[in-house]
């Protein structure tokens, strides 16, 4: 299994697919837009997938406020178990999140902590990007 690039993000979701039952990951900003998806998903499924998890940590965010009686909250991690195997849902602090989806089989704990390592990855490569139109570049 390999990612499906729409940019630079093979090295965020392959570590993910070398667990074993994982079937598939998504790469989303967090209105829902597809960032990267492995081969096993469709362009139109990783969408679709990634319209849904979108969605459902908003709703997330909006119960965790809730339930603390607070204006917002941060939503840290969102796991959904179902009959089919489990989705595993990390935000990142800009804005991108990472969705894993494996069978039932799966080692939670191992899961989760690869789905952190790359989004705190991500978020490491993120802040050492250089910034654009810094003083002394030169325009092309």
């Amino acid at each position: 299994m390999t990612s499906r690039d729409t940019g630079d993000t093979a090295w965020v979701l392959d570590p993910i697919l070398e667990i074993p039952h994982v079937k598939a990951a998504v790469l989303l900003t967090r209105d829902g837009l597809v960032s990267g998806y492995t081969d096993t998903l469709s362009r139109p499924t990783a969408e679709r997938a990634a319209a849904i998890v979108s969605t459902v940590q908003g709703a997330c965010r909006t119960a965790a406020a809730a339930f603390a009686d607070r204006d917002d909250a941060r939503v840290l991690q969102v796991v959904v178990e179902s009959d089919h195997g489990y989705i595993l849902v990390a935000p990142t602090a800009h804005g991108t999140c990472v969705a894993a989806y494996s069978d039932p089989e799966v080692r939670l704990d191992l899961l989760a902590h690869r789905v952190h390592s790359q989004v705190a990855r991500l978020g490491e490569k993120a802040m050492t990007a250089a910034p654009r139109g810094g003083q002394g570049d030169i325009p092309a």
